[in-house]
């Protein structure tokens, strides 16, 4: 599973993995995006923790389920279509210590977020600051005053993940 993350969610224990996007019907259900892949195993989790304008609230995931090309869900204390409404765009999170641990050398997406990425000649490339799926493989997004796109191939193209020294290390030219 990949989720994307925020420095701030990070820091305070919470991981962003979807977003409230729409309402669906009358009875108090969300339509939600998803970071997670696949972007059902958004319902694995609960309690959820749903961004509001003073920090975050917790919501129970009561129901959930794949409608048609989108996803829906039913949270505790959303009754009807308007307490519904209220909760349009805003972000989805959960507790860290909720997802499960990974194997070595494999990381979430919120962990790569915000290191710094050196090459293998110890130049600073910047931080990463985003990383998309391209299909093929997926890119880490590193910016500095320039932008780099490198490409996130363990092993080939990133070396190390330093978790003591937050940092990745690239075979990769800083031009």
């Amino acid at each position: 599973m990949r989720t994307s993350g925020e420095n701030g969610s990070k820091a305070a224990g919470r991981v962003i993995i979807g977003r409230i996007n729409g309402v669906y019907g009358t009875a108090g259900w969300v339509r939600v995006f998803s970071h997670t892949r696949p972007r059902d195993n958004i319902f694995s989790y609960s309690p959820w923790l749903v961004a509001t304008p003073d920090g975050w609230e917790e919501r129970a995931l009561l129901e959930a389920r794949v409608q048609g090309k989108g996803l829906i869900a039913r949270l505790a204390g959303v009754t009807d279509r308007d307490a519904a409404r209220a909760l349009m765009d805003r972000d989805i999170a959960v507790y860290r210590r909720q997802l499960p641990a990974l194997p070595e050398g494999e990381y979430y997406w919120c962990d790569l977020i915000g290191r710094r990425v050196v090459n293998l000649q110890g130049e600073d490339l910047g931080e990463v600051t985003d990383i998309r799926e391209t299909g093929a493989n997926d890119v880490l997004v590193v910016e500095d005053g320039g932008r780099h796109l490198i490409p996130l191939v363990m092993e080939n193209v990133v070396r190390e993940v330093d978790p003591a020294g937050d940092r990745i290390v690239v075979d990769w030219d800083a031009d």
